[in-house]
């Protein structure tokens, strides 16, 4: 068993989007997923990118927006909506709402994120 106090989650900021770490690898090593509560402030983009060996689960917990797929395609998310990326999706997101935008995200195998927030967002960056 392992808790993790609020006190000790790691976040992480690019660009004006706050990933809180809530289980990654610097913090469970042995953790078969990453973990993440993801918050894009109003009119913020976070860039299109890939994952190239992991899959990822996004749970809308509040506000709504835009997801950037491949090429130019777009859907409209919202509260309440979950989307799975397989390895390999193009997928990005634009908070075109005037409130910020939050949602959970699962992402096995498990990544650090840290090297990605990091650098600059890119279009098409690959973790």
């Amino acid at each position: 068993m392992q808790l993790i106090k609020q006190s000790e989650i790691q976040v992480l900021r690019n660009s004006g989007v706050e990933s809180e770490q809530l289980v990654f690898p610097e913090s469970s090593p042995d953790a078969k997923a990453t973990v993440t509560r993801v918050t894009v402030p109003s009119g913020t983009t976070n860039q299109r990118h890939v994952h190239e060996t992991s899959e990822q689960i996004w749970v809308v917990l509040s506000g709504g927006g835009t997801l950037l797929l491949e090429g130019t395609s777009e859907v409209q998310i919202q509260e309440g909506d979950v989307v799975r990326f397989a390895p390999g999706d193009v997928h990005g997101f634009f908070n075109s709402s005037s409130s910020p935008f939050v949602y959970l995200s699962v992402t096995t195998p498990p990544l650090n994120f840290r090297s990605a927030y990091a650098k600059g967002w890119g279009e098409n960056l690959k973790l």
